[in-house]
C-alpha cells in the first residue's frame, strides 16, 4: 500500500527548506561576514536583497520568501549589532521588503513562462514525430541513417523534409527543402510529406508519385512558393530510381569513388510545374552491393566556416564513408558543425542509403583513392 502524502505541521517547513537555492544564501552570508569583519553597521544592509534577487533567477516564490526572510533577519541583527539609527534602519529594511516582493512576482512569471515554453517544446517533439517519423536502421534491403538539423535553436523541426516508406513497389524516400522558415515553412513539408506517404503505396509509377505532390502543391502554394526535392525509389533489385525536382544532386559512393547524380534534364522544384511547362524525368542508376547514396539540403552544402567557404560534403563523404552509414552521417554532422563554428545557420538534414554487401563480395578500394568527384554518367 503506497504512503500517504505527509501533510503533518512541519510538512510546510520543510517544502520551504527545500526550495530554497543555496547560491543566495551563500550570498546573503558573506555580505553579512563582511559586516561583521568591518563592522560598518547598516551600510551593508541595502546589498542583501542580492539574495532575493538571485533566488528569483533559479528558484520559485518559496525560495524567493525564504531568502528575503533571512535577508531581513540578518539586516536586523546587523542594524542592531552597529548602533544604526532606527530610521536608516527601517528604510533600509523597506527596500529589501519591496525588492523581495517584486522577485516573488517575477518568480512567479518566469515559472509560468517555463511551463507554456515546455508545453510548446512538447508539442514540437510530437510535430516532429507526425512529421518526420524515425526511420529505423534496416529498411527493406537497405542500411539507413539519417541526421537532421534545424537552425532554430529552440527548434524541433523546420523547412527541411525527409520520409522513407517500404511500399508494394519497392523501398521510396523523399528529401526536400521548403522555400522560407517559420510556420509556414512547416506546415508547406508536412503536406509535401504526407502527399508522398500517401501517393508511394497508391502510384505504382514513380513519376506519378511526383505528379501528385506537384497538383497537391500547386492547389495549397503560393505563386512565390516551392518545394526542391529528390525523390527515388527501388522497385527491382539492383536499380534505383532518382527524380530530382530542382534539389542538390545525391552523392553515390561506389567503390570509394563520390559520383554527383546529375538530372538527365533539370526539372522545376516542385509548385512550379504548371509555371515553367517542364516535367520531371526518370533517372535510372544502377545500384549494387555496396553502394551508398547520400541525400542532403542546401543547409549542409551553403554552409560556410568564417572565411566563407563552404563545406566539401563530397570530400567529407569520401573520407568518413564507412559500412556503417549511422558511423559515416555522424561523422559528417560533426564536421559540418565545426566548419561552421558549431551553429548552422540554416535547416540541415542528411539521409544515406546504403546497399549491404553479400557475403564474398570483393572489397573496396582503399580511402586512399577516394575524393574524385565526376557527373554520373546518365
Amino acid at each position: 500500500m503506497s504512503k500517504a502524502p505527509d501533510h503533518g505541521p512541519d510538512h510546510w517547513p520543510r517544502r520551504m527548506v527545500a526550495a530554497t537555492p543555496l547560491l543566495p544564501i551563500l550570498i546573503v552570508c558573506g555580505l553579512v561576514l563582511v559586516d561583521l569583519a568591518g563592522g560598518s553597521g547598516v551600510t551593508w544592509v541595502p546589498l542583501l536583497a542580492t539574495g532575493p534577487a538571485l533566488a528569483a533567477t533559479t528558484g520559485g516564490p518559496r525560495g524567493v520568501v525564504c531568502v528575503g526572510l533571512l535577508s531581513a533577519v540578518l539586516g536586523v541583527a546587523v542594524g542592531v549589532r552597529g548602533d544604526a539609527p532606527d530610521s536608516d534602519l527601517a528604510v533600509a529594511l523597506a527596500s529589501l521588503l519591496v525588492v523581495t516582493l517584486a522577485c516573488v512576482v517575477t518568480s512567479t512569471l518566469r515559472i509560468r513562462r517555463e511551463r507554456v515554453l515546455a508545453a510548446v517544446r512538447s508539442v514540437a517533439e510530437a510535430a516532429q514525430h507526425a512529421l518526420l517519423q524515425p526511420i529505423p536502421a534496416t529498411v527493406g534491403p537497405f542500411q539507413v541513417a539519417v541526421r537532421y538539423s534545424a537552425a532554430a535553436a529552440e527548434a524541433r523541426i523546420g523547412g527541411d523534409l525527409y520520409a522513407l516508406v517500404s511500399t508494394p513497389y519497392g523501398v521510396r524516400l523523399i528529401v526536400g527543402d521548403v522555400r522560407g522558415k517559420g510556420l509556414p515553412a512547416v506546415s508547406t513539408a508536412a503536406l509535401v510529406v504526407g502527399v508522398f506517404r500517401e501517393a508511394a503505396h497508391d502510384e505504382p509509377d514513380l513519376l506519378d508519385v511526383v505528379a501528385r505532390i506537384e497538383r497537391s502543391l500547386a492547389r495549397n502554394l503560393g505563386s512565390d512558393d516551392f518545394v526542391t526535392a529528390v525523390v527515388a525509389g527501388y522497385p527491382r533489385d539492383g536499380q534505383l530510381e532518382v527524380v530530382n525536382c530542382g534539389h542538390a544532386p545525391p552523392l553515390l559512393v561506389r567503390d570509394s569513388v563520390v559520383v554527383a547524380v546529375e538530372p538527365e534534364r533539370p526539372a522545376p522544384p516542385l509548385g512550379l510545374g504548371s509555371l515553367s511547362g517542364e516535367t520531371p524525368t526518370l533517372h535510372v542508376l544502377p545500384f549494387a552491393d555496396g553502394d551508398q547514396l547520400l541525400l542532403y539540403t542546401d543547409g549542409v552544402t551553403e554552409a560556410r566556416n568564417h572565411d566563407r567557404e563552404f563545406y566539401p560534403l563530397a570530400e567529407g563523404l569520401a573520407r568518413h564513408t564507412c559500412d556503417e552509414p549511422v558511423d559515416t552521417v555522424t561523422a559528417l554532422h560533426g564536421e559540418l558543425q565545426d566548419h561552421v563554428g558549431g551553429r548552422l545557420h540554416d535547416d540541415a538534414a542528411l539521409l544515406l542509403l546504403r546497399m549491404p554487401a553479400t557475403a564474398g563480395a570483393p572489397a573496396t578500394a582503399e580511402p586512399s583513392d577516394a575524393g574524385r568527384v565526376q557527373s554520373c554518367p546518365s
